[in-house]
């Protein structure tokens, strides 16, 4: 399908580069007004579609759009016999909120999920029965812009602008009677359109509302729309419907005021004391005209003021919210189809007589993800940090795994794979996670490239486009979720693309090395963040590609295809040597620069020499300490850096980094009031402020301290395996992980000498259990002595600890020093 791509305007990055940005525009001939064969549905729309070649020359000349009023559509119809079973099957671009008889039909928000539209549109299905009656009966549906087509407006922020069209409809509501016989009522040229009281929304710039345009009755039976006019056939975006399968994004949290002051005269702030991804919530009373504008950032500025700069949007071009009264009485508004990152929420009103704002509040919003874990230590700031960071993975589940709730809402692929530990320990991601790969798989180009973004909606440039590290995310991603989920369909329905990608990858080495990229991105150098300072940019760009080698093989094996896992086998070792020829510095035992994330990633992926691994760690632990147990690394490096640490048996090293409190440090971030992970370390206010990239502290909570080691790779014994990692200045921790195969539990307290650990196991299922090797004086289990039986299968040492082969099962173990 080929499709015209539309150019629009430069927008400056600071701090990166300057890119123009690009999205598709529905110019292909192929798209059709016609829903696929199982659809009876047609595509329908406010007005007709331009001519192709018009909107192409506007799109092209025309950086700025008209905004315009999103439109309503309704459609009446009458039950003569008794609804046995009703479904609605309904997609809305960009998004939708559809009602019946003036009943929403779900409580989600923001659906159907963002996708690269001309290959995938998302739809819902409902159960709507109890919603009908006898008789006549009637069909709301309002639509919003979403990701579909982000409008340029003057004095509003967006990120990029462009367009797959206007917003459009399909649905279809199958009704099945008491006496068998069935009827469809479909989206067509029967329904009716008129423009609604949203009168400006933007997924970025804001949502603006006029209440004095409402239709009361709209949506239900018996409204006279006479003055309505009738829907437009017009073209779909190209895309196969594909039913939802991921959580539906709901609303959650209310946060209430925790202060409100008033900087200047007639301006009020309201802080809701913690920052999340959401919209402002008002109940109001006042005289019809009058408007309440709401302005949502992150911080505060010196004068006690919203200020936006972390996400890069400043007055004269800002995301904001407006109301305008109807008058009558009280009134209850929230957005609908836009959402925003914020803990204050500024409130200016306009009008002849200021209205009275009876209550304000915010109301967070995200993915329905299943909770699968919990941890609590008995260290206040470990707790903190925990909270910290969980705060910000939740901002970010919103049809994708966005960057940030802000700025760009964008799905940058890194964080997918180097903070999918961290995030499958918390959530169950399983079904987002196949929705990223087909993301990723969509956004694929013919060469193999696979963007640093996916969905890929603005066209970045350079290795803003294309880094290793991001686009490995199509090989490492699905990888990760495969050891948490075990579907080997994920990785068998992406093989080709994995495949794809490599290839690509293999095609820009030179001399078996790749030497571009972003690298360590956010490290911490002398400059301000952003491409990395402290680490060359080959060897993270290689260690990634190495590491993809390494999976490929594996995943090559597992899918029986002894072909592929040799020829990437053979790969890798080449790829080592030349590796370790061109980085590892034998005489020092350092390699590169001898930075955090240059020797932690070789450690991590197996590349050390296994002779020098123990000095390699050794000068990993000295470098940190020589920067007083602070963190250096950035995005790719402080994963690898974790992990390291943490199978070196140095989590002393890693407690005493999270217990820093001052700059760079999780900690510094709690002392100045952050209540979601920041971009950068060092909480820069000129940054986002909620930002989960860095937040691979949790896999140390739950695979570290709590010792929870969970992958389907490993064989049915030490599939679980429970090590868990005991910190001098800990007194106890805690952990439950609900795996695929049950819930998982572990936790540990020392009173003076005496540890105690208590395990819980699934039923039906085994584990391995590593006791430490400095509580080996006396062991009990369950008040007896530890030997093989009553659960315990097999015992062994190994390197002066004990392993112990269990079933499933609860396990209390004393142990003394």
């Amino acid at each position: 399908m080929q499709t015209k791509r539309s150019q629009f305007s430069a927008l400056k990055i600071p701090g990166a580069m300057v890119i123009m940005f690009c999205v598709m525009t529905n110019g292909s001939a192929a798209a059709t007004a016609v829903a696929p064969s199982s659809w009876e549905a047609r595509w329908i729309a406010a007005k007709p579609d331009p001519r192709v070649a018009a909107q192409a020359k506007e799109s092209a000349e025309n950086s700025i759009f008209v905004s315009e009023p999103l439109p309503l559509f309704r459609h009446s119809f009458t039950v003569q016999k008794k609804v046995a079973k009703a479904t609605l099957k309904i997609t809305g671009l960009g998004q939708f909120e559809a009602h019946i008889n003036g009943h929403n039909v779900t409580d989600v928000v923001l659906t159907p999920a963002w996708s690269d539209y001309r290959k995938r549109v998302f739809y819902d299905t409902y159960d709507v029965t109890t919603l009908l009656r006898p008789g006549e009966n009637a069909i709301g549906v309002m639509l919003g812009n979403g990701m579909y087509n982000v409008e340029a407006t003057p004095g509003r922020y967006t990120k990029f602008s462009g367009s797959f069209g206007q917003p459009k409809l399909a649905l279809q509501l199958h009704l099945r009677f008491s006496d068998g016989s069935a009827e469809t009522i479909t989206s067509d040229g029967t329904w009716k359109t008129a423009p609604g009281p949203i009168t400006f929304s933007s997924i970025y710039g804001g949502e603006d509302y006029d209440a004095r345009l409402e239709q009361s009755g709209w949506d239900e039976p018996g409204f006279h729309d006479a003055g309505w006019s009738a829907v437009a056939f017009v073209h779909g975006p190209g895309g196969r419907l594909t039913p939802e399968t991921i959580p539906p994004i709901q609303t959650f949290d209310r946060y209430e005021p925790v202060n409100i002051t008033h900087p200047r005269p007639g301006v009020s702030v309201y802080d809701l004391g913690q920052n999340f991804a959401g919209w402002p919530d008002i109940n109001v009373t006042g005289q019809s005209g009058t408007s309440i504008k709401m302005i949502a950032g992150e911080l505060l500025d010196a004068n006690g003021l919203v200020t936006q700069r972390s996400a890069n949007a400043f007055p004269e071009s800002q995301n904001s919210f407006t109301y305008v009264l109807k008058g009558g009485g009280p009134e209850q508004w929230h957005p609908r189809f836009s959402y925003y990152g914020f803990r204050y929420v500024q409130v200016e009103q306009s009008g002849a007589e200021p209205a009275t704002l009876l209550h304000l509040d915010g109301r967070s919003l995200h993915d329905a993800v299943h909770v699968d874990g919990s941890f609590t230590s008995s260290d206040a700031l470990l707790n903190r940090i925990h909270t910290l960071i969980d705060r910000a993975m939740l901002s970010n589940m919103v049809s994708v795994l966005t960057d940030c709730p802000h700025r760009e809402k964008l799905g940058w692929l890194e964080q997918t794979h180097l903070a999918g530990t961290s995030l499958m320990y918390n959530y169950d991601l399983s079904t987002l996670y196949a929705k990223i790969a087909n993301d990723m798989q969509d956004a694929q180009l013919a060469n193999g490239l696979v963007p640093d973004i996916a969905p890929e909606y603005p066209l970045f440039h350079g290795s803003f486009r294309d880094s290793p590290e991001w686009g490995s995310a199509v090989i490492l991603s699905p990888w990760t979720a495969y050891q948490f989920y075990g579907n080997l369909d994920l990785l068998r329905d992406h093989f080709s693309a994995m495949k794809r990608y490599l290839a690509y990858l293999h095609g820009r080495l030179q001399d078996h090395l790749l030497t571009y990229g972003l690298g360590d991105w956010y490290d911490i150098g002398p400059e301000p963040p952003g491409g990395s300072q402290l680490t060359e940019k080959g060897l993270t760009a290689t260690a990634i590609y190495y590491q993809d080698l390494v999976t490929m093989t594996h995943i090559a094996t597992l899918l029986k295809d002894p072909s592929d896992s040799f020829r990437y086998s053979e790969e890798s070792r080449v790829v080592k040597k030349a590796f370790n020829t061109r980085f590892f510095h034998a005489e020092t035992n350092q390699y590169d620069s001898g930075s955090q994330t240059a020797n932690a990633m070789p450690l991590v992926l197996g590349l050390v020499p296994e002779n020098d691994r123990d000095a390699v760690l050794a000068n990993l632990v000295a470098d940190i300490r020589g920067h007083h147990n602070h963190v250096t690394a950035g995005d790719i490096g402080f994963h690898y850096v974790v992990r390291a640490l943490t199978d070196g048996g140095r989590s002393d090293v890693l407690y005493d980094m999270l217990s820093r409190t001052d700059k760079p440090s999780y900690g510094d971030q709690l002392a100045h009031g952050a209540t979601t992970l920041t971009e950068a370390w060092d909480a820069d206010p000129n940054s986002s402020q909620n930002h989960f990239m860095l937040g691979h502290a949790e896999e140390w909570f739950y695979r570290g301290l709590a010792g929870i080691d969970f992958d389907f790779t490993r064989d049915a014994d030490s599939r679980i395996r429970i090590h868990p990692s005991i910190v001098d200045n800990l007194q106890s921790v805690t952990a439950t992980f609900e795996s695929k195969v049950g819930k998982i539990e572990s936790g540990w307290s020392r009173s003076g000498a005496a540890l105690q650990m208590d395990v819980s196991i699934p039923t039906g299922t085994t584990a391995t259990i590593v006791l430490p090797a400095t509580y080996s004086k006396s062991i009990t289990v369950n008040g007896r002595d530890l030997r093989p039986g009553k659960g315990i299968r097999s015992m062994q040492r190994e390197n002066g600890t004990l392993r112990c082969v269990v079933a499933g099962g609860r396990y209390h173990f004393q142990l003394q020093r």
